[in-house]
């Protein structure tokens, strides 16, 4: 069950847009929001980045420092009035949280507390880098533990839902999830089984049809021949209506630290948003 939606926000443009999707989400659910604002001290204690042991050695002064922290107080407060007034609007149960730290290792943290994440795919420094998915994002979607939803800029309400399936544990806990959602907001249920091997793509949506059927759902069972990250990411970006989808995530192999050549990965940075990454 989805009682507990976490909101990490940092005030940039994708920030509206999770907050929306966790009010239509805390609606469907019945849950409650817990909206994270993170003061990141990487930008205040330049000694882990210009101290002693660095090749040229410059501390800032304490009025610099000083004038730091207050500059990403004051916005933080800023962002958190924002989200606040949004959600007082919404009439969804809610609670707004400000903590200091590494963004990434401070989510994790929240989130334990909490069912469901939402989160944007870039952050707030987005224009100065050309990646497709933020720093933080990444580092928190390999070390989290909870069901992490990614969204765009723009939202938009869910028609359908996709899930990637291949028999593996972690496709399993992408299905178990994926119905769950279909059931609760009562959607159209895609699974998508790939392989070259038609005996085994039959295998895998047998597997997915037996756990669906006592589900009263709508679903429907897809198969496809190819690259399982190019393919899922064609069946997202190509779908008629707005879609989510959900795929297994990393596994704790040597898949989980890797970039390049992962299907997670692959999916996280060229599927169409929102995404959601089961645990």
């Amino acid at each position: 069950m989805i009682k507990s939606i976490l909101l990490p926000i940092d005030g940039s443009n994708y920030s509206e847009t999770v907050l929306k999707y966790g009010v239509y989400l805390a609606n469907k659910f019945e849950a409650v929001i817990r909206v994270l604002s993170v003061i990141d001290i990487r930008l205040i204690d330049w000694s882990m980045a210009t101290g002693a042991e660095s090749f040229v050695p410059l501390m800032p002064s304490a009025d610099f420092q000083a004038e730091s922290q207050k500059m990403q107080e004051e916005k933080t407060e800023k962002v958190n009035e924002k989200a606040a007034d949004i959600l007082r609007k919404s009439k969804i149960a809610h609670e707004i949280i400000k903590s200091s730290g590494i963004p990434a290792d401070e989510i994790c943290h929240y989130a334990m507390e909490n069912d469901f994440v939402i989160m944007g795919i870039r952050g707030e420094y987005e224009k100065w880098t050309n990646k497709f998915l933020g720093a933080t994002v990444e580092s928190v979607t390999r070390q989290i533990n909870k069901p992490t939803m990614l969204v765009d800029k723009e939202f938009k309400e869910i028609e359908r839902i996709h899930c990637g399936y291949d028999g593996s544990s972690y496709a399993n806990k992408a299905l178990q999830l994926s119905a769950y959602i279909a059931s609760t907001i009562k959607l159209n249920l895609q699974i998508i089984g790939i392989s070259t091997s038609e005996e085994e793509r039959k295998q895998m949506l047998t597997e997915a049809d037996r756990y669906l059927n006592p589900y009263e759902i709508e679903y429907n069972l897809r198969h496809e021949i190819g690259d399982p990250s190019e393919t899922l990411v064609n069946v997202q970006n190509n779908a008629p209506v707005p879609s989510l989808m959900v795929i297994g995530s990393y596994g704790h192999t040597r898949l989980r630290e890797a970039i390049i050549g992962s299907t997670t990965v692959e999916v996280m940075r060229k599927a169409q948003k929102p995404i959601l990454l089961a645990k």
